[in-house]
């Protein structure tokens, strides 16, 4: 077996499109991230937790009103149970977990296997074997018994599978933060010790690497003590109340900033931002990529395997794209739009065109995303569309189920499409996902 050097925790990855381990960006970037290290032959191993029950399935009523319901999804078809079983203390009970192993396997031949965690176990109370069945689901008491199995169970289950080589831990996002915790339980451990000391701490620093994704203050986890000594009964984390609490609560985001080696922002600007929102953080910047493969659609991988032969082995070639005659990027793009167009026409009976100047936004509807922004002022876009010729708007994007301002924004949004005219055309998608994701990046104008 390879030894594996690093291990990536995040609460969701995106796998699979049939796969519904994922809810939006964070799990599309850990997944073309897993993806990546395996074209790259990096020595990663991937952790997450099983979601049973995905996010959730999207419908929306004629008023835009979001109807949430189970997306549930084939396990077997997709996963491979392991035989392993590990436990995790959840207010002073044992949680019993075992592992769905998946392998993404590379064209260049090495493999990065990611191992989904579930709860779901005859052993377990029929709450906890509740607790892996919803991505983000629950409040805040259902999140931190996940947080505590995706952390601290995580680091168990890849020491119960034999990956004692591993040398980083990488926190995509502050959800897997109690890793920390568990490797400083180790440190003591290995020093016949029941507590972990300040030397404990050092130690285990060096082993952590933090990525932060957003910062607005509800993109960030935290927990009130008394929800803390209810799940974990943790006493001794007092004893470094600065390391672990942060204006009194227990704040996932300070944990990784406190106990990482290393932390990233995930744009140049994101990191100019966190540096200061979190100083005197050392806080650098590695701007979000893509697994190119993942992402080219038919229509332009035909283009590049004209054009730049070796581009899937190569990314860095893709910057001789610049060079392909124009008429065959505009004819790649219209076999794009078409497809797009007529998903749309389908699902939405919009009535669009691939004439008209289509523009997409597609992101997790919350309101600091700002999706309605373009419909602040209906009058000004309809005289644009006036002006220029008709404009066309596809939007997607799911409010979490406890997201009500979320929700008022994509009803804000559907009932704008009524008064825009016929000289503006828009559309709302529901149940976005990858395979939609692809269709609009790919489809639209802008």
């Amino acid at each position: 077996m390879i030894t594996r050097r690093i291990a990536y925790f995040s609460m969701e990855i995106a796998l699979n499109p049939d796969m519904r381990t994922y809810s939006g960006g964070l799990g599309v970037l850990a997944g073309d991230t897993i993806r990546c290290a395996a074209d790259l032959s990096l020595p990663m191993v991937g952790v997450t937790l099983l979601h049973r029950k995905g996010y959730f399935r999207q419908r929306l009523d004629a008023d835009g009103s979001q109807i949430e319901g189970p997306d549930e999804w084939d396990i077997p078809t997709f996963l491979k149970e392991r035989p392993e079983r590990v436990s995790v203390t959840v207010e002073g009970r044992d949680v019993h977990i075992r592992a769905w192993e998946y392998v993404v396997n590379s064209p260049m031949g090495s493999v990065v296997p990611v191992y989904l965690l579930d709860a779901d176990l005859p052993e377990n109370t029929e709450w906890d074997r509740g607790l892996t069945d919803f991505l983000y689901g629950g409040d805040t008491h259902y999140r931190l018994c996940q947080e505590v199995i995706l952390g601290i169970g995580g680091v168990r289950m890849l020491r119960a599978i034999g990956h004692d080589g591993l040398r980083r831990f990488h926190l995509n996002e502050g959800h897997s933060s109690l890793l920390a915790l568990e490797l400083l339980d180790e440190e003591a451990r290995k020093g016949g010790r029941n507590h972990f000391t300040i030397a404990d701490v050092d130690r285990g620093r060096r082993y952590c690497v933090f990525t932060t994704h957003t910062p607005v203050p509800a993109g960030h986890d935290r927990f009130p003590p008394d929800l803390v000594e209810r799940v974990l009964g943790r006493p001794d984390l007092y004893s470094m109340e600065k390391i672990f609490f942060h204006e009194g609560s227990l704040n996932m985001t300070y944990i990784a900033l406190n106990l990482s080696r290393y932390v990233n922002g995930v744009a140049k600007r994101h990191g100019e931002i966190s540096r200061l929102q979190y100083a005197p953080y050392e806080i650098d910047s590695i701007t979000n990529g893509v697994h190119v493969p993942t992402w080219v659609i038919p229509p332009f991988a035909r283009l590049f395997d004209r054009y730049i032969p070796d581009w899937q082995n190569d990314n860095f070639s893709l910057r001789y794209a610049a060079a392909i005659p124009d008429e065959a990027i505009w004819g790649a793009h219209i076999e794009a739009k078409n497809d797009l167009i007529g998903y749309v026409n389908e699902k939405t009976g919009t009535g669009m065109n691939t004439e008209a100047l289509t523009i997409g936004f597609a992101r997790r509807a919350t309101p600091y995303k700002r999706t309605d922004l373009i419909l602040q002022d209906i009058d000004c876009l309809k005289r644009i569309a006036d002006s220029v010729g008709v404009v066309q708007l596809i939007c997607a994007g799911k409010a979490h189920p406890r997201d009500e301002m979320g929700k008022d924004m994509i009803r804000r949004i559907v009932t704008a499409i009524g008064r825009l005219g016929d000289r503006v055309k828009m559309a709302y998608l529901e149940n976005y996902d990858m395979r939609i994701a692809a269709k609009i990046t790919a489809g639209v104008d802008l």
